[in-house]
């Protein structure tokens, strides 16, 4: 399992990252898309929308189940990576380049429920 230390982590299993003009980027962890199998379509929040920290915001469906996206944080989309619309498989083959949304989060401090790559790990390998 790769979970590169620069990113931060939900305990619903999406990874986020800060990007340089302050807004967040979102996607699904090797965990998560690895539990899923062969991801087949992607609903991302619409452009715009609320989020409201930890309730679902879109859903990834995969050959075998589908899972909601949980928002990582209090925010509003900005961005959908429209590429990831017609080629969900690239979650697969590279989750933490496949950023399915980029949002500003009402409040920058409200990071301290984020988990790092260690915290979660252990979160995982308890499951």
């Amino acid at each position: 399992m790769k979970l590169p230390n620069q990113l931060h982590y939900t305990a619903e299993h999406l990874w986020v990252s800060q990007t340089l003009d302050g807004d967040w980027l979102a996607g699904i962890t090797d965990y998560a898309q690895d539990l899923l199998g062969d991801i087949v379509f992607i609903e991302p929040p619409k452009l715009g929308s609320i989020l409201v920290n930890a309730q679902p915001c879109g859903v990834v469906e995969s050959v075998k189940t589908g899972s909601d996206l949980h928002a990582p944080m209090n925010g509003i989309v900005t961005e959908i990576n429209e590429a990831l619309l017609g080629a969900p498989e690239g979650i697969n083959d590279k989750p933490y380049a496949a950023w399915i949304f980029k949002f500003k989060p009402n409040n920058t401090d409200e990071t301290t429920h984020l988990l790092s790559a260690e915290a979660y790990k252990n979160l995982v390998e308890t499951d």
